[in-house]
Protein backbone atom coordinates (compact mmCIF):
# COMPACT_ATOMS: atom_id res chain seq x y z
CA UNK A 1 0.00 0.00 0.00
CA UNK A 2 1.28 3.46 -0.90
CA UNK A 3 0.27 7.04 -0.17
CA UNK A 4 -1.69 8.04 -3.28
CA UNK A 5 -1.41 11.29 -5.22
CA UNK A 6 -4.99 10.80 -6.45
CA UNK A 7 -6.25 12.01 -3.06
CA UNK A 8 -5.41 15.51 -4.31
CA UNK A 9 -8.55 15.37 -6.48
CA UNK A 10 -10.72 12.52 -5.18
CA UNK A 11 -12.16 11.12 -1.94
CA UNK A 12 -10.28 7.83 -2.01
CA UNK A 13 -8.81 5.94 0.95
CA UNK A 14 -5.62 7.37 2.46
CA UNK A 15 -3.51 4.62 0.98
CA UNK A 16 -4.28 2.57 -2.08
CA UNK A 17 -3.06 -0.33 -4.17
CA UNK A 18 -2.54 2.09 -7.08
CA UNK A 19 -2.87 5.80 -7.84
CA UNK A 20 -5.27 6.96 -10.54
CA UNK A 21 -4.44 9.52 -13.21
CA UNK A 22 -7.70 10.71 -14.73
CA UNK A 23 -6.03 11.69 -18.00
CA UNK A 24 -4.68 8.16 -18.48
CA UNK A 25 -7.85 6.15 -17.75
CA UNK A 26 -8.81 4.73 -21.12
CA UNK A 27 -12.44 3.85 -20.30
CA UNK A 28 -13.33 7.17 -18.65
CA UNK A 29 -14.03 9.21 -21.79
CA UNK A 30 -16.35 6.50 -23.11
CA UNK A 31 -18.84 6.85 -20.26
CA UNK A 32 -20.86 9.90 -21.48
CA UNK A 33 -21.40 8.29 -24.89
CA UNK A 34 -22.36 4.97 -23.32
CA UNK A 35 -24.78 6.72 -20.98
CA UNK A 36 -26.41 8.64 -23.83
CA UNK A 37 -26.80 5.44 -25.86
CA UNK A 38 -28.40 3.66 -22.89
CA UNK A 39 -30.93 6.47 -22.40
CA UNK A 40 -31.73 6.52 -26.11
CA UNK A 41 -32.60 2.83 -25.92
CA UNK A 42 -35.31 3.24 -23.25
CA UNK A 43 -38.17 4.45 -25.53
CA UNK A 44 -37.70 1.41 -27.77
CA UNK A 45 -37.66 -1.00 -24.83
CA UNK A 46 -40.77 0.48 -23.21
CA UNK A 47 -42.94 1.40 -26.19
CA UNK A 48 -46.53 0.16 -26.11
CA UNK A 49 -46.99 -3.13 -27.94
CA UNK A 50 -50.17 -4.72 -29.27
CA UNK A 51 -48.69 -8.21 -29.46
CA UNK A 52 -46.91 -9.98 -26.59
CA UNK A 53 -43.11 -10.02 -27.03
CA UNK A 54 -42.52 -13.76 -27.29
CA UNK A 55 -43.01 -16.73 -24.99
CA UNK A 56 -41.37 -14.94 -22.06
CA UNK A 57 -44.77 -13.36 -21.31
CA UNK A 58 -46.21 -16.81 -20.60
CA UNK A 59 -43.33 -17.62 -18.26
CA UNK A 60 -43.77 -14.36 -16.33
CA UNK A 61 -47.57 -14.68 -16.03
CA UNK A 62 -47.34 -18.35 -15.01
CA UNK A 63 -44.64 -17.68 -12.39
CA UNK A 64 -46.32 -14.67 -10.82
CA UNK A 65 -49.73 -16.31 -10.98
CA UNK A 66 -48.33 -19.41 -9.28
CA UNK A 67 -47.08 -17.19 -6.47
CA UNK A 68 -50.15 -15.02 -5.98
CA UNK A 69 -53.18 -17.24 -6.68
CA UNK A 70 -52.65 -19.82 -3.88
CA UNK A 71 -52.12 -16.98 -1.40
CA UNK A 72 -55.23 -15.19 -2.64
CA UNK A 73 -57.29 -18.37 -2.31
CA UNK A 74 -56.11 -18.96 1.28
CA UNK A 75 -56.70 -15.32 2.17
CA UNK A 76 -60.29 -15.42 0.95
CA UNK A 77 -60.87 -18.57 3.00
CA UNK A 78 -59.54 -16.78 6.08
CA UNK A 79 -56.69 -19.26 6.54
CA UNK A 80 -54.23 -16.74 7.95
CA UNK A 81 -54.44 -16.14 11.73
CA UNK A 82 -53.25 -12.54 11.31
CA UNK A 83 -52.81 -10.01 8.52
CA UNK A 84 -49.06 -10.07 9.22
CA UNK A 85 -48.95 -13.84 8.60
CA UNK A 86 -50.65 -13.34 5.24
CA UNK A 87 -48.26 -10.58 4.26
CA UNK A 88 -45.29 -12.72 5.31
CA UNK A 89 -46.37 -15.58 3.05
CA UNK A 90 -47.09 -13.47 -0.04
CA UNK A 91 -43.79 -11.65 0.48
CA UNK A 92 -41.93 -14.97 0.54
CA UNK A 93 -43.82 -16.18 -2.53
CA UNK A 94 -43.06 -12.99 -4.48
CA UNK A 95 -39.38 -13.13 -3.57
CA UNK A 96 -39.23 -16.75 -4.76
CA UNK A 97 -40.99 -15.80 -8.00
CA UNK A 98 -38.55 -12.93 -8.57
CA UNK A 99 -35.58 -15.26 -8.15
CA UNK A 100 -37.06 -17.78 -10.58
CA UNK A 101 -37.73 -15.05 -13.15
CA UNK A 102 -34.18 -13.79 -12.95
CA UNK A 103 -32.16 -10.56 -12.91
CA UNK A 104 -34.77 -7.98 -13.94
CA UNK A 105 -37.27 -9.04 -11.31
CA UNK A 106 -34.58 -9.52 -8.68
CA UNK A 107 -33.48 -5.93 -9.33
CA UNK A 108 -37.07 -4.79 -8.86
CA UNK A 109 -37.05 -6.65 -5.54
CA UNK A 110 -33.86 -4.85 -4.53
CA UNK A 111 -35.54 -1.50 -5.13
CA UNK A 112 -38.48 -2.61 -2.97
CA UNK A 113 -36.01 -3.71 -0.27
CA UNK A 114 -34.81 -0.12 0.07
CA UNK A 115 -38.36 1.18 0.58
CA UNK A 116 -38.70 0.87 4.35
CA UNK A 117 -41.74 2.91 5.28
CA UNK A 118 -43.09 2.81 1.72
CA UNK A 119 -43.83 -0.92 1.48
CA UNK A 120 -45.06 -3.45 4.06
CA UNK A 121 -42.21 -4.43 6.42
CA UNK A 122 -42.62 -8.13 5.57
CA UNK A 123 -42.10 -7.39 1.87
CA UNK A 124 -39.06 -5.18 2.54
CA UNK A 125 -37.51 -7.79 4.85
CA UNK A 126 -38.01 -10.61 2.37
CA UNK A 127 -36.67 -8.70 -0.62
CA UNK A 128 -33.54 -7.71 1.32
CA UNK A 129 -32.46 -11.27 0.56
CA UNK A 130 -32.30 -10.22 -3.09
CA UNK A 131 -29.40 -7.87 -2.35
CA UNK A 132 -26.69 -10.47 -1.92
CA UNK A 133 -28.34 -13.85 -1.32
CA UNK A 134 -29.30 -14.61 -4.91
CA UNK A 135 -28.16 -18.02 -6.27
CA UNK A 136 -24.68 -17.55 -7.74
CA UNK A 137 -23.44 -18.40 -11.22
CA UNK A 138 -21.07 -21.34 -11.53
CA UNK A 139 -17.36 -20.65 -11.33
CA UNK A 140 -17.01 -21.92 -14.89
CA UNK A 141 -19.45 -19.24 -16.07
CA UNK A 142 -17.58 -16.56 -14.09
CA UNK A 143 -14.25 -17.65 -15.53
CA UNK A 144 -15.66 -17.53 -19.07
CA UNK A 145 -16.89 -13.95 -18.67
CA UNK A 146 -13.69 -12.69 -17.05
CA UNK A 147 -11.39 -14.31 -19.57
CA UNK A 148 -13.48 -13.19 -22.55
CA UNK A 149 -13.60 -9.56 -21.41
CA UNK A 150 -10.01 -9.25 -20.16
CA UNK A 151 -8.60 -11.20 -23.08
CA UNK A 152 -6.38 -13.34 -20.89
CA UNK A 153 -6.45 -16.48 -18.78
CA UNK A 154 -7.61 -15.97 -15.21
CA UNK A 155 -4.25 -17.17 -13.91
CA UNK A 156 -2.40 -14.61 -16.04
CA UNK A 157 -4.18 -11.72 -14.30
CA UNK A 158 -4.90 -13.01 -10.77
CA UNK A 159 -2.64 -14.84 -8.34
CA UNK A 160 -5.75 -15.74 -6.33
CA UNK A 161 -9.40 -15.69 -7.43
CA UNK A 162 -11.85 -17.00 -4.84
CA UNK A 163 -14.31 -19.47 -6.37
CA UNK A 164 -17.13 -18.64 -3.91
CA UNK A 165 -18.51 -15.10 -4.33
CA UNK A 166 -18.57 -12.57 -1.51
CA UNK A 167 -22.06 -11.60 -2.69
CA UNK A 168 -24.38 -12.46 -5.55
CA UNK A 169 -27.08 -10.03 -6.68
CA UNK A 170 -29.28 -9.47 -9.71
CA UNK A 171 -26.92 -8.18 -12.37
CA UNK A 172 -23.58 -9.45 -11.09
CA UNK A 173 -21.67 -11.19 -8.36
CA UNK A 174 -18.51 -10.14 -6.55
CA UNK A 175 -15.40 -12.24 -5.91
CA UNK A 176 -12.36 -11.55 -3.74
CA UNK A 177 -9.08 -11.82 -5.62
CA UNK A 178 -5.40 -10.89 -5.62
CA UNK A 179 -3.69 -9.56 -8.72
CA UNK A 180 -0.46 -11.20 -9.86
CA UNK A 181 1.21 -7.93 -8.81
CA UNK A 182 0.02 -8.52 -5.23
CA UNK A 183 -2.86 -6.03 -4.81
CA UNK A 184 -5.98 -7.27 -2.99
CA UNK A 185 -9.08 -6.53 -5.05
CA UNK A 186 -12.70 -7.42 -5.56
CA UNK A 187 -13.94 -8.39 -9.01
CA UNK A 188 -17.49 -7.61 -10.08
CA UNK A 189 -18.58 -10.02 -12.81
CA UNK A 190 -21.76 -9.61 -14.82
CA UNK A 191 -23.98 -12.65 -15.13
CA UNK A 192 -23.82 -14.27 -18.60
CA UNK A 193 -26.61 -13.24 -20.98
CA UNK A 194 -28.08 -10.85 -18.40
CA UNK A 195 -28.05 -7.85 -20.74
CA UNK A 196 -30.25 -9.55 -23.32
CA UNK A 197 -32.59 -10.98 -20.70
CA UNK A 198 -33.09 -7.60 -19.02
CA UNK A 199 -33.94 -5.95 -22.31
CA UNK A 200 -36.42 -8.71 -23.16
CA UNK A 201 -38.02 -8.49 -19.71
CA UNK A 202 -38.46 -4.72 -20.05
CA UNK A 203 -40.42 -5.34 -23.24
CA UNK A 204 -42.56 -7.89 -21.38
CA UNK A 205 -43.16 -5.45 -18.52
CA UNK A 206 -44.14 -2.69 -20.95
CA UNK A 207 -46.67 -5.03 -22.58
CA UNK A 208 -48.18 -6.17 -19.25
CA UNK A 209 -48.23 -2.75 -17.53
CA UNK A 210 -51.27 -1.24 -19.34
CA UNK A 211 -53.40 -4.23 -18.25
CA UNK A 212 -52.66 -3.44 -14.59
CA UNK A 213 -54.17 0.04 -14.70
CA UNK A 214 -57.24 0.01 -12.45
CA UNK A 215 -57.06 -3.78 -11.92
CA UNK A 216 -54.85 -4.17 -8.84
CA UNK A 217 -54.69 -1.98 -5.71
CA UNK A 218 -51.07 -0.93 -6.13
CA UNK A 219 -51.81 0.34 -9.63
CA UNK A 220 -54.11 2.95 -8.13
CA UNK A 221 -51.07 4.61 -6.58
CA UNK A 222 -49.15 5.03 -9.81
CA UNK A 223 -49.16 4.75 -13.58
CA UNK A 224 -47.75 1.24 -14.24
CA UNK A 225 -46.46 2.06 -17.76
CA UNK A 226 -44.67 5.13 -16.35
CA UNK A 227 -43.17 2.98 -13.58
CA UNK A 228 -41.81 0.54 -16.17
CA UNK A 229 -40.21 3.44 -18.03
CA UNK A 230 -38.72 4.71 -14.77
CA UNK A 231 -37.38 1.25 -13.95
CA UNK A 232 -35.91 0.92 -17.45
CA UNK A 233 -34.10 4.25 -17.15
CA UNK A 234 -32.51 2.96 -13.96
CA UNK A 235 -31.51 -0.57 -14.93
CA UNK A 236 -30.09 0.00 -18.44
CA UNK A 237 -27.18 1.98 -16.97
CA UNK A 238 -26.16 -1.01 -14.86
CA UNK A 239 -25.49 -3.22 -17.89
CA UNK A 240 -22.10 -1.69 -18.72
CA UNK A 241 -19.53 -1.56 -15.93
CA UNK A 242 -17.51 1.13 -17.69
CA UNK A 243 -20.31 3.53 -16.77
CA UNK A 244 -20.18 2.32 -13.17
CA UNK A 245 -16.41 2.82 -12.95
CA UNK A 246 -16.82 6.33 -14.34
CA UNK A 247 -19.52 6.95 -11.72
CA UNK A 248 -16.98 6.00 -9.04
CA UNK A 249 -14.58 8.62 -10.37
CA UNK A 250 -17.29 11.30 -10.61
CA UNK A 251 -18.58 10.71 -7.06
CA UNK A 252 -15.07 10.59 -5.59
CA UNK A 253 -14.14 13.86 -7.32
CA UNK A 254 -17.39 15.51 -6.23
CA UNK A 255 -16.93 14.50 -2.58
CA UNK A 256 -13.39 15.91 -2.63
CA UNK A 257 -14.56 19.19 -4.15
CA UNK A 258 -17.22 19.46 -1.45
CA UNK A 259 -14.66 18.85 1.27
CA UNK A 260 -16.71 15.93 2.57
CA UNK A 261 -14.17 13.91 4.54
CA UNK A 262 -16.65 11.40 5.95
CA UNK A 263 -17.02 9.37 2.75
CA UNK A 264 -14.48 7.42 0.71
CA UNK A 265 -14.76 5.59 -2.62
CA UNK A 266 -12.82 2.43 -3.60
CA UNK A 267 -10.48 2.94 -6.56
CA UNK A 268 -11.47 1.22 -9.79
CA UNK A 269 -8.52 -0.35 -11.61
CA UNK A 270 -7.18 1.94 -14.35
CA UNK A 271 -7.10 -0.82 -17.00
CA UNK A 272 -9.08 -3.84 -15.74
CA UNK A 273 -12.54 -2.43 -16.46
CA UNK A 274 -14.75 -3.71 -19.29
CA UNK A 275 -18.45 -3.92 -20.10
CA UNK A 276 -18.89 -7.02 -17.90
CA UNK A 277 -15.91 -6.97 -15.52
CA UNK A 278 -14.94 -4.36 -12.93
CA UNK A 279 -11.82 -4.79 -10.80
CA UNK A 280 -11.56 -2.42 -7.84
CA UNK A 281 -9.74 -1.85 -4.58
CA UNK A 282 -10.99 -3.96 -1.69
CA UNK A 283 -12.15 -2.09 1.41
CA UNK A 284 -13.39 -3.60 4.65
CA UNK A 285 -15.31 -2.26 7.60
CA UNK A 286 -18.41 -2.60 9.75
CA UNK A 287 -21.70 -3.45 8.12
CA UNK A 288 -23.98 -0.43 8.19
CA UNK A 289 -26.37 -2.30 10.51
CA UNK A 290 -23.65 -3.30 13.00
CA UNK A 291 -24.47 -0.64 15.57
CA UNK A 292 -22.97 -2.62 18.46
CA UNK A 293 -19.67 -3.17 16.65
CA UNK A 294 -19.40 0.50 15.70
CA UNK A 295 -20.14 1.74 19.20
CA UNK A 296 -17.64 -0.69 20.72
CA UNK A 297 -15.03 0.71 18.30
CA UNK A 298 -15.82 4.24 19.53
CA UNK A 299 -17.53 5.33 16.29
CA UNK A 300 -20.07 8.16 16.58
CA UNK A 301 -23.08 6.59 14.84
CA UNK A 302 -24.99 9.88 14.86
CA UNK A 303 -22.14 11.42 12.87
CA UNK A 304 -22.28 8.52 10.41
CA UNK A 305 -25.92 9.33 9.63
CA UNK A 306 -25.30 13.08 9.58
CA UNK A 307 -22.45 12.66 7.08
CA UNK A 308 -24.64 10.56 4.80
CA UNK A 309 -27.48 13.09 4.81
CA UNK A 310 -25.19 16.04 4.12
CA UNK A 311 -23.34 14.24 1.32
CA UNK A 312 -26.59 13.28 -0.39
CA UNK A 313 -28.01 16.80 -0.19
CA UNK A 314 -24.78 18.54 -1.19
CA UNK A 315 -24.20 16.23 -4.13
CA UNK A 316 -27.70 16.75 -5.52
CA UNK A 317 -28.01 20.49 -4.85
CA UNK A 318 -24.49 21.73 -5.58
CA UNK A 319 -23.20 19.32 -8.24
CA UNK A 320 -26.32 17.51 -9.37
CA UNK A 321 -24.63 14.12 -8.81
CA UNK A 322 -25.36 11.59 -6.06
CA UNK A 323 -25.16 7.87 -5.34
CA UNK A 324 -28.57 6.57 -6.39
CA UNK A 325 -28.87 3.29 -4.51
CA UNK A 326 -28.04 3.65 -0.83
CA UNK A 327 -28.78 0.57 1.27
CA UNK A 328 -27.05 -1.42 3.98
CA UNK A 329 -25.22 -3.65 1.52
CA UNK A 330 -23.65 -0.67 -0.27
CA UNK A 331 -22.07 0.98 2.77
CA UNK A 332 -19.16 -0.05 4.99
CA UNK A 333 -18.17 2.02 8.02
CA UNK A 334 -14.39 2.05 8.35
CA UNK A 335 -12.69 1.74 11.77
CA UNK A 336 -11.91 5.50 11.70
CA UNK A 337 -15.63 6.35 11.35
CA UNK A 338 -15.61 7.20 7.65
CA UNK A 339 -18.08 5.44 5.36
CA UNK A 340 -17.01 3.61 2.20
CA UNK A 341 -19.54 3.83 -0.64
CA UNK A 342 -19.94 0.72 -2.78
CA UNK A 343 -21.87 -0.26 -5.94
CA UNK A 344 -22.14 2.73 -8.28
CA UNK A 345 -24.34 1.14 -10.93
CA UNK A 346 -27.09 3.67 -10.22
CA UNK A 347 -26.17 7.35 -9.91
CA UNK A 348 -28.57 10.29 -9.96
CA UNK A 349 -27.62 13.10 -12.33
CA UNK A 350 -29.41 16.44 -12.30
CA UNK A 351 -28.11 18.66 -15.08
CA UNK A 352 -28.90 22.20 -16.17
CA UNK A 353 -32.46 23.34 -15.51
CA UNK A 354 -33.34 20.13 -13.67
CA UNK A 355 -30.68 20.75 -11.02
CA UNK A 356 -31.93 24.30 -10.60
CA UNK A 357 -35.50 23.01 -10.27
CA UNK A 358 -34.38 20.54 -7.61
CA UNK A 359 -32.52 23.33 -5.85
CA UNK A 360 -35.67 25.49 -5.85
CA UNK A 361 -37.65 22.54 -4.48
CA UNK A 362 -35.26 22.11 -1.55
CA UNK A 363 -35.07 25.81 -0.79
CA UNK A 364 -38.86 26.09 -1.05
CA UNK A 365 -39.21 23.33 1.53
CA UNK A 366 -37.04 25.21 4.05
CA UNK A 367 -38.62 28.62 3.39
CA UNK A 368 -42.22 27.34 3.32
CA UNK A 369 -42.72 28.56 -0.26
CA UNK A 370 -45.53 26.21 -1.31
CA UNK A 371 -46.06 27.59 -4.80
CA UNK A 372 -42.31 27.63 -5.40
CA UNK A 373 -42.18 23.95 -4.50
CA UNK A 374 -45.03 23.13 -6.89
CA UNK A 375 -43.34 25.07 -9.69
CA UNK A 376 -40.12 23.19 -9.02
CA UNK A 377 -41.96 19.86 -9.14
CA UNK A 378 -43.41 20.87 -12.49
CA UNK A 379 -40.00 21.84 -13.86
CA UNK A 380 -38.54 18.52 -12.65
CA UNK A 381 -41.14 16.68 -14.70
CA UNK A 382 -43.33 15.52 -11.81
CA UNK A 383 -46.26 17.57 -13.15
CA UNK A 384 -47.19 18.51 -16.73
CA UNK A 385 -45.84 21.89 -17.83
CA UNK A 386 -49.37 23.33 -18.32
CA UNK A 387 -50.48 22.42 -14.76
CA UNK A 388 -52.51 25.05 -12.90
CA UNK A 389 -50.35 25.27 -9.78
CA UNK A 390 -52.89 27.28 -7.79
CA UNK A 391 -55.48 24.58 -8.44
CA UNK A 392 -53.08 21.87 -7.28
CA UNK A 393 -52.34 23.77 -4.08
CA UNK A 394 -56.04 24.24 -3.44
CA UNK A 395 -56.98 20.62 -4.22
CA UNK A 396 -54.21 19.25 -2.01
CA UNK A 397 -55.16 21.80 0.70
CA UNK A 398 -51.60 23.01 0.90
CA UNK A 399 -52.90 26.52 1.52
CA UNK A 400 -54.56 25.43 4.76
CA UNK A 401 -53.22 24.94 8.26
CA UNK A 402 -51.50 21.61 8.86
CA UNK A 403 -53.59 18.96 10.59
CA UNK A 404 -51.74 16.72 13.03
CA UNK A 405 -52.31 13.24 11.51
CA UNK A 406 -52.22 11.61 14.96
CA UNK A 407 -55.50 13.41 15.75
CA UNK A 408 -57.31 11.66 12.88
CA UNK A 409 -59.16 8.37 13.01
CA UNK A 410 -58.17 5.43 10.82
CA UNK A 411 -61.07 6.14 8.48
CA UNK A 412 -60.07 9.80 8.17
CA UNK A 413 -56.43 8.89 7.49
CA UNK A 414 -57.32 6.41 4.73
CA UNK A 415 -59.74 8.90 3.19
CA UNK A 416 -57.06 11.62 3.22
CA UNK A 417 -54.49 9.40 1.50
CA UNK A 418 -57.04 8.40 -1.14
CA UNK A 419 -57.99 12.03 -1.71
CA UNK A 420 -54.40 13.14 -2.21
CA UNK A 421 -53.59 10.22 -4.54
CA UNK A 422 -56.70 10.83 -6.61
CA UNK A 423 -55.88 14.53 -6.94
CA UNK A 424 -52.29 13.87 -8.01
CA UNK A 425 -53.31 11.27 -10.58
CA UNK A 426 -55.91 13.68 -11.90
CA UNK A 427 -53.16 16.18 -12.65
CA UNK A 428 -51.00 13.56 -14.37
CA UNK A 429 -48.35 13.49 -11.65
CA UNK A 430 -45.39 11.12 -12.11
CA UNK A 431 -42.09 10.48 -10.35
CA UNK A 432 -38.99 11.45 -12.37
CA UNK A 433 -36.02 9.09 -12.08
CA UNK A 434 -33.74 11.49 -10.19
CA UNK A 435 -36.44 12.46 -7.70
CA UNK A 436 -37.32 8.79 -7.17
CA UNK A 437 -33.68 7.94 -6.44
CA UNK A 438 -33.32 10.87 -4.05
CA UNK A 439 -36.52 10.02 -2.17
CA UNK A 440 -35.53 6.34 -1.99
CA UNK A 441 -32.18 7.32 -0.48
CA UNK A 442 -33.87 9.57 2.07
CA UNK A 443 -36.21 6.71 3.01
CA UNK A 444 -33.18 4.48 3.57
CA UNK A 445 -31.45 7.11 5.72
CA UNK A 446 -34.69 7.53 7.63
CA UNK A 447 -34.60 3.82 8.49
CA UNK A 448 -30.87 3.98 9.27
CA UNK A 449 -31.56 6.75 11.73
CA UNK A 450 -33.84 4.43 13.69
CA UNK A 451 -30.86 2.14 14.31
CA UNK A 452 -27.91 4.53 14.43
CA UNK A 453 -29.35 7.75 15.86
CA UNK A 454 -32.83 7.26 17.37
CA UNK A 455 -32.43 10.15 19.81
CA UNK A 456 -31.15 12.68 17.29
CA UNK A 457 -33.18 15.91 17.40
CA UNK A 458 -34.45 16.21 13.83
CA UNK A 459 -35.49 19.84 14.10
CA UNK A 460 -32.15 20.81 15.57
CA UNK A 461 -30.26 18.90 12.87
CA UNK A 462 -32.23 20.56 10.08
CA UNK A 463 -31.42 23.95 11.55
CA UNK A 464 -27.69 23.13 11.78
CA UNK A 465 -27.54 21.65 8.28
CA UNK A 466 -29.38 24.64 6.82
CA UNK A 467 -26.92 27.03 8.47
CA UNK A 468 -24.01 24.95 7.18
CA UNK A 469 -25.40 25.06 3.64
CA UNK A 470 -25.89 28.82 3.84
CA UNK A 471 -22.33 29.31 5.06
CA UNK A 472 -20.60 26.94 2.64
CA UNK A 473 -22.77 27.18 -0.47
CA UNK A 474 -25.20 30.05 0.01
CA UNK A 475 -23.56 32.54 -2.35
CA UNK A 476 -22.97 29.96 -5.08
CA UNK A 477 -26.51 28.54 -4.94
CA UNK A 478 -28.06 32.01 -4.84
CA UNK A 479 -25.97 32.98 -7.85
CA UNK A 480 -27.13 29.85 -9.69
CA UNK A 481 -30.77 30.78 -9.01
CA UNK A 482 -30.34 34.51 -9.55
CA UNK A 483 -31.61 35.44 -6.09
CA UNK A 484 -30.34 37.46 -3.12
CA UNK A 485 -28.87 35.03 -0.58
CA UNK A 486 -29.49 37.46 2.28
CA UNK A 487 -33.25 37.23 1.68
CA UNK A 488 -33.43 33.44 1.99
CA UNK A 489 -34.54 32.63 5.53
CA UNK A 490 -35.20 29.27 7.12
CA UNK A 491 -38.89 28.89 8.02
CA UNK A 492 -39.14 26.12 10.59
CA UNK A 493 -42.93 26.31 10.62
CA UNK A 494 -42.98 24.77 7.15
CA UNK A 495 -40.44 22.13 8.17
CA UNK A 496 -42.50 21.24 11.24
CA UNK A 497 -45.62 21.03 9.10
CA UNK A 498 -43.82 18.50 6.93
CA UNK A 499 -43.43 16.31 10.01
CA UNK A 500 -47.09 16.82 10.90
CA UNK A 501 -46.40 18.76 14.12
CA UNK A 502 -47.50 22.27 15.02
CA UNK A 503 -45.28 25.35 15.16
CA UNK A 504 -44.98 25.24 18.96
CA UNK A 505 -42.94 22.00 18.83
CA UNK A 506 -39.36 22.76 19.86
CA UNK A 507 -37.78 19.31 19.61
CA UNK A 508 -38.58 16.11 17.74
CA UNK A 509 -36.35 13.05 18.04
CA UNK A 510 -36.50 10.24 15.52
CA UNK A 511 -37.79 7.96 18.27
CA UNK A 512 -40.72 10.33 18.84
CA UNK A 513 -41.37 10.63 15.10
CA UNK A 514 -41.37 6.86 14.74
CA UNK A 515 -43.90 6.50 17.56
CA UNK A 516 -46.18 8.95 15.74
CA UNK A 517 -45.83 7.02 12.50
CA UNK A 518 -46.57 3.70 14.16
CA UNK A 519 -49.73 5.15 15.69
CA UNK A 520 -50.86 6.46 12.29
CA UNK A 521 -50.09 3.17 10.53
CA UNK A 522 -51.89 1.14 13.21
CA UNK A 523 -55.03 3.25 12.87
CA UNK A 524 -54.98 2.86 9.09
CA UNK A 525 -54.40 -0.92 9.29
CA UNK A 526 -57.17 -1.33 11.87
CA UNK A 527 -59.57 0.60 9.67
CA UNK A 528 -58.71 -1.40 6.53
CA UNK A 529 -59.01 -4.69 8.46
CA UNK A 530 -62.56 -3.91 9.60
Amino acid sequence: MTVSDDRQWAAFTDEGPWSLDRAAIRWLDLAPRLRAAAHAEVPTLTKERKLPPGRRVLVVVRTLGGAVLPWLWRKRRGSYPTAEAGRAEISQRLRGAAERLGPTYIKLGQIISSGEGLFPPELVSEFKKCRDQVPAESFAAVRAVVEADLGARLEDVFAVFERAPLAAASIAQVHAATLITGEQVVVKVQRPRVAGLVRHDLKVMSWIAPFLVGRIPIASLANPPALVELFAETIVEELDFRMEAANMIDIAAMLHELGNHGYVVPRPHPTLVTRRVLVMQRVQGFNFDDVVGMKEAGIDTEEVVRTAMVALMEGAMVYGVFHGDLHGGNLFVLPDGRTALLDFGIVGRLTGDRRLAFLRLMIGATTNDVKGQMAAMRDLGALPMDTDLDAVIKDLRLDQATIDPTTLTGEELVAEVQRVVKSLLGYGARLPKELMLYVKNMVFLDGAMARLAPDLDLLGEITKISMMFAERHGERLARDLGIDASKVELNMDGVKAGFGVDSSTEQLTYRELQARRELIQKRMRDHVAR
